[in-house]
């Protein structure tokens, strides 16, 4: 999948990723990936649900403002393992807001 920044439709690099996190939330895997835009400094996030019937679905939200999604970002780098769906670690029950399973 090719993400493009969703203010200006400039297409992200590697070097444009922020940050990832993953959580299990009644059975379905929904991962957050945050991408900073250096032209237009606003996050983009791109928003993984795979359900537990095995449907994969994915969407874009934002613009997520630079001071938000800096916190975000820090939260998220709070953890030793952002991937793991399964962890219930104090960054992953806040960013999830205790939705977790």
């Amino acid at each position: 999948m090719s993400v493009q920044c969703i203010v200006c439709g400039r297409p992200f690099s590697d070097e444009d990723f922020a940050a990832s996190i993953a959580g299990s939330i009644m059975g379905d895997e929904h991962t957050d990936t945050y991408y900073l835009c250096p032209v237009c400094q606003a996050y983009t996030v791109v928003n993984y649900w795979d359900d537990f019937t095995g449907t994969e679905s994915s969407e874009l939200s934002g613009p997520v403002a630079r001071d938000q999604g800096d916190k975000l970002v820090a939260l998220i780098g709070q953890c030793a393992e952002p991937w793991n769906k399964k962890c219930r670690c104090e960054a992953h029950r806040t960013y999830f807001n205790d939705t977790l399973d």
